[in-house]
């Protein structure tokens, strides 16, 4: 997964309190979440965000790097308070939504040997390893 960089406009990062409340949500939740959890999340302790701008602050978030973003088997768009800072990956449960950041070590190599020897520079990449966890496993 490729942790992204900050980037925008300065006026789509700006703090406000639909911002610290979801950022809130995130600090205490482990596995990633959808927008539409976190939005239920917030309607259940009593927060009024509109799910629009619940929307408008996890883009803003992703794009500055305070929040992981990933997609879904399914292709959704799911949200995660960052652990690492520095480029990571993630091992995510599809039964019980536990996630473990990892360096990509070995595959990062790979995609730098790759990429030059198809001609590509400024790489980015995506990786998301979707299995089950020990726990379900058993």
């Amino acid at each position: 997964m490729s942790v992204n960089a900050a980037g925008g406009n300065s006026s789509r990062h700006r703090s406000t309190w639909q911002r610290a409340a979801v950022a809130d949500i995130l600090a205490r939740t482990n596995e990633f979440r959808s927008a539409q959890q976190i939005h239920a999340a917030l309607q259940a302790e009593g927060t009024k965000v509109g799910l629009a701008t619940v929307y408008r602050n996890l883009t803003a978030m992703a794009e500055a790097g305070e929040v992981d973003q990933i997609r879904s088997a399914d292709g959704e768009a799911l949200y995660r308070e960052c652990e690492r800072h520095e480029h990571h990956h993630h091992i995510v449960c599809r039964s019980c939504g536990r996630t473990v950041e990892v360096a990509g070590g070995e595959l990062e190599e790979w995609i730098r040997r790759v990429s030059a020897e198809q001609g590509y520079t400024d790489m980015e990449h995506t990786v998301e390893f979707f299995g089950l966890c020990p726990a379900c496993s058993r």
